[in-house]
């Protein structure tokens, strides 16, 4: 044994695991400095990218070589620059009224990226804007133990010329030796940052509270942009505008409220205070996906709303995450809808907010688990029971997440619904369709003298059957206007068959129903032989099936027919008395010959 003291922690070790600290990528690790600036009341931040011309394989390539965020903010005195660039201190620490508080923010998000990170920041005039920084290469040889101290010191003419909100007070944070970027163009970094922070700052930016600028130039030009652009709220629920939505839904919303109760208020009782918790519901609008051409996924605005999935937690204002774990899979129907859940900071611990706030642990892992952890309580109540028993501290979220869960099922079934009927109904019934077919078919029957129970309504009036079928439709789950319209093409086509999709109670797979002249089939969506024939065969393929995807869907398609013919085989092989089971045989027999007249044709 020496007398020698150890450090508990090697400042080089604590540094090096620190920089693998969770940032996703370089667009996360700026909004830590983005949330600083808005903290400090900045009304202007700025994204700068700096590039440098570099001779690689003999050819002239131009690289990123500094980053740089300015902010019109408070500015900071001496002693709180040290504190800002010391892990795990900083002014807002017990702050539960903003989108601060942990203290990790700058030495964190910075050194996730680079090995040098470099702070101006003033209160009377750039003039005299003070200078710290941190050296991971000084750190690691042992030449830098501590923040050094402030001193004033001129911003470089670079950043002078680039930044555009120099204000009588700010801050700017420039970041050097840029070892740990995934992205090594200006552009790139441009590109893949303006969906995240339109998205994480969205409420800021649809208030007017912030303007995000975001530039790149090359080091002996700064004053001259390749890029220059200010950020656009980016809503996954699709309500705001103006947005970064592609045309024609940049100026109008693409997403509607949800119902009545669109928005839910929750109060939670944690640490002996009340908090209110809001989820709001949204869904895509029947127009956004009943268009011709390419199916709606396929169109520029699809593609944006595919890569906006998920559940938003919102935290002051600021989002946190698109949480994926109550996203069934990759549907691609489920780009359609948006949730959002909003809470105060002083929820943190119960939703699990992680301190680069970039997840809420507690939230993510209740919700990855839900399922099957209220498959084995038996309901709701004695899930929470059990949790409170437990003294889980996640026992409040249980409310949250069954009310999203339940209002998610509800969400799928009328974008299931609609989108089936946007695909079939946005056409006139072309000669060869399946429903003009059936109706030819039909006709010649009733040449023959052969009558249905719906015929005699044919006569009525045009206006009076499309209203009693469009009323029929909508209580199916469709729009108003989806019922209208396809109302109106069934009538005036002369078409005597509609389909609709249902949510229908009990087993039975369809239903059959003479309306105002027509024989409407409705399909319920929640009987297996729809998800394996109906929505295989009729499911939107969008951009994303490749050949083998086709053919599986075809296989599924073909497995599920055969297991309805086998159903029918053991239906009549159970039967029972004899002479039930010769009824049914009798049934089976004269159906086919129904079917053998419509598929013949």
């Amino acid at each position: 044994m020496t007398s020698m003291d150890i450090d508990l922690v090697p400042t080089a070790l604590a540094i090096k695991a620190m920089r693998d600290n969770g940032y996703r990528n370089t667009a996360y690790a700026v909004a830590e400095l983005i949330d600083n600036a808005i903290q400090a009341g900045a009304s202007n931040v700025e994204l700068l990218c700096c590039e440098r011309q570099a001779l690689v394989a003999h050819r002239t390539r131009r690289s990123i070589h500094q980053i740089a965020v300015l902010d019109n903010g408070s500015g900071m005195s001496a002693d709180k620059l040290r504190a800002a660039l010391q892990f795990g201190n900083g002014e807002h620490l017990n702050d539960r009224s903003g989108i601060g508080r942990f203290g990790m923010g700058l030495p964190s998000s910075s050194i996730s990226q680079c090995r040098k990170v470099e702070v101006w920041t003033w209160q009377s005039g750039v003039d005299t804007a003070l200078y710290s920084f941190i050296d991971l290469d000084q750190v690691e040889a042992g030449g830098q133990h501590s923040v050094p101290v402030p001193q004033v010191k001129a911003i470089p003419t670079t950043w002078r010329e680039a930044g555009s909100h120099f204000g009588q007070s700010g801050t700017i944070v420039v970041w050097s030796a840029l070892d740990r970027s995934m992205w090594k163009t200006a552009q790139a970094i441009v590109k893949n940052s303006e969906m995240v922070i339109g998205r994480m700052y969205r409420k800021f930016l649809e208030r007017g509270g912030v303007v995000i600028r975001m530039a790149s130039f090359t080091d002996d030009h700064a004053s001259t942009f390749d890029i220059d652009r200010t950020a656009v709220a980016n809503d996954p629920g699709y309500l705001m505008v103006p947005s970064s939505t592609p045309h024609p839904y940049d100026t109008e919303a693409m997403f509607e409220p949800e119902g009545d109760r669109w928005e839910v208020e929750e109060t939670i009782e944690f640490h002996n205070a009340h908090h209110v918790v809001t989820t709001r519901f949204t869904v895509a609008k029947a127009e956004a996906r009943n268009r011709s051409g390419p199916s709606a996924g396929a169109t520029d605005y699809g593609r944006h709303a595919k890569n906006n999935i998920g559940v938003s937690l919102m935290r002051a204002d600021r989002e946190l995450e698109l949480e994926q774990s109550l996203v069934n899979g990759y549907d691609p129907r489920e780009r359609w809808w948006g949730v959002e859940i909003e809470f105060p900071p002083a929820l943190d611990e119960l939703f699990g907010v992680t301190n680069n706030k970039q997840s809420a642990r507690h939230f993510s892992d209740l919700a990855n688990a839900f399922e099957a952890v209220l498959s084995g309580a038996g309901s709701i109540a004695d899930l929470k029971a059990e949790m409170a028993e437990d003294e889980d501290p996640a026992a409040p979220l249980i409310d949250i997440l069954h009310l999203v869960d339940r209002r998610l099922k509800q969400l799928r079934k009328v974008i299931q619904i609609q989108g089936r009927e946007t695909r079939g109904g946005r056409r006139r019934h072309a000669d060869e369709s399946p429903e003009a077919r059936a109706t030819q078919v039909t006709k010649e029957r009733q040449e023959q003298g052969h009558h249905g129970s719906s015929d005699a309504d044919e006569q009525l009036p045009d206006d009076e059957r499309k209203a009693a079928l469009s009323k029929e439709l909508t209580e199916s789950g469709l729009s108003p206007d989806q019922a209208n319209e396809l109302a109106a093409k069934t009538i005036e086509d002369g078409i005597k068959y509609t389909f609709a999709d249902a949510d229908l109670e009990g087993r039975a797979f369809f239903t059959v129903k003479p309306v105002a002249g027509e024989i409407v089939v409705k399909l319920n969506i929640n009987h297996p032989a729809y998800t394996n024939l109906v929505e295989v065969l009729e499911g939107d393929a969008h951009d994303e099936l490749d050949p083998k995807e086709l053919a599986d869907r075809l296989n599924k398609a073909a497995g599920g027919l055969r297991l309805l013919l086998m159903a029918w085989a053991r239906f009549e092989d159970e039967a029972f008395p004899v002479s039930k089971r010769e009824d049914i045989q009798d049934l089976r027999t004269e159906w086919g010959k129904y079917a053998a007249f419509f598929l013949e044709r």
